[in-house]
Parts: C-alpha cells; structure tokens; sequence
C-alpha cells in the first residue's frame, strides 16, 4: 500500500468539517422526517470520512521517537522534553567543543615538540599542522 500524502489527510479532514457543518446547519432548521433523512445520510458520509482518514494517517510517514511517546505517555509536557533536550545537546556541544580545542593543542604542542626533536621533517611537521589550521609556532 502505498504511503498517504499530508494532502491526502487534508482532503479527508475539509470533508469532515463539511460533514460536521451541515449537521449543525439541519439541526438547526429541523423539518421532521426530510430533514431526518438528510442527517442520516450526512451521518453516514461522516464516518465513511473519517474511517478514511483513519486509514490514511495509518499510511502517512511519520516516525516518533519511543522515548517521547513514554515521556507523553507520563503526562509529562512535551515542551519541557524539548527544553530538556535543547539543554542536553547544549551542554554536548560544549563538551566536544572543549575536546576539539584540546586536541588541537595537543596537535600543536606535538608538532613543536617533535620539530625541535627532529629536524630533518621539520618542513613535513610544519606543513601538516599547518593544513590542520594549527600553529607550531
């Protein structure tokens, strides 16, 4: 079966509300039987629509994460899960922005150290510190 469209759920749901509108449109302007007649047909599509877009949002792609449907599932606010989240990444983001500034000190200080060390690759030392946007000097 191929996957349902956002379009597809859109159509299904504009045929809902005007299913849902023109039930209140005849309860409002009742006129015995005719009028009984017309809600039980509109009664009828109406479910025919939403047995529809039933099945369509069952095909659309949607993946969410189990975590969130566990944290949803706790009636916790899913807002304070993403602010949680944002923090998480924050704070791993600085981490690995430490560890990268760390290595590319390390980098430089080996680079220094092993020119002093050996001079004859000097030139080779220099050039590959250099195209890794370290200083050896």
């Amino acid at each position: 079966m191929a996957a349902a469209t956002l379009e597809d759920a859109d159509v299904h749901l504009r045929s809902i509300i005007a299913n849902l509108y023109m039930l209140i449109a005849q309860a409002h302007d009742y006129h015995g039987p005719n009028t009984q007649h017309a809600m039980t047909v509109e009664i009828k599509q109406l479910i025919q629509n939403l047995v529809q877009l039933s099945q369509t949002a069952r095909r659309l792609p949607t993946r969410i994460p189990r975590d969130i449907i566990e944290y949803v599932e706790q009636t916790r606010n899913p807002d304070i899960y993403t602010r949680e989240f944002v923090e998480l990444v924050m704070k791993r983001n600085q981490q690995l922005k430490g560890q990268t500034e760390a290595f590319g000190s390390f980098r430089d200080i080996l680079g220094r150290e092993m020119m002093s060390a050996i001079p004859e690759i000097q030139s080779e030392v220099r050039q590959i510190v250099e195209v890794t946007d370290g200083r050896v000097e």
